[in-house]
């Protein structure tokens, strides 16, 4: 199957708020999300071809990472010369919003 940039699709609030919640309570203390700014991210879906934002988990030691890379229609990672791959995204802790359904 090829991607055209319509994958993926809203969901419930509530529906989303027990999977976090779910995970929180599996991992307690531990980082719960990232944040990326928008520029990086409209940098990443600027690359010629790109369809969409594939995200993987990583990890620097003991500290959860989340890395954003570029996807083709083909499925494929845009990696190469004058490709993006994206992290140093802020997590949460410390970088959190105000208390929500997601978080708390």
């Amino acid at each position: 199957m090829a991607f055209n940039g319509g994958e993926g699709r809203a969901i419930d609030p509530t529906k989303a708020g027990e999977w976090t919640k779910s995970f929180r309570e599996a991992h307690p203390g531990e980082i719960m999300g990232h944040f990326f700014g928008r520029d990086i991210l409209l940098d990443l879906l600027n690359q010629e071809a790109c369809q969409g934002i594939r995200f993987y988990y990583g990890s620097d030691g003991n500290v959860p990472q989340l890395i954003a890379v570029g996807a083709d229609a083909n499925e494929n990672d845009q990696l190469g010369p004058n490709r993006i791959v994206a992290d140093e995204a802020c997590p949460c802790p410390t970088s959190c919003s105000q208390p929500n359904i997601l978080n708390s």
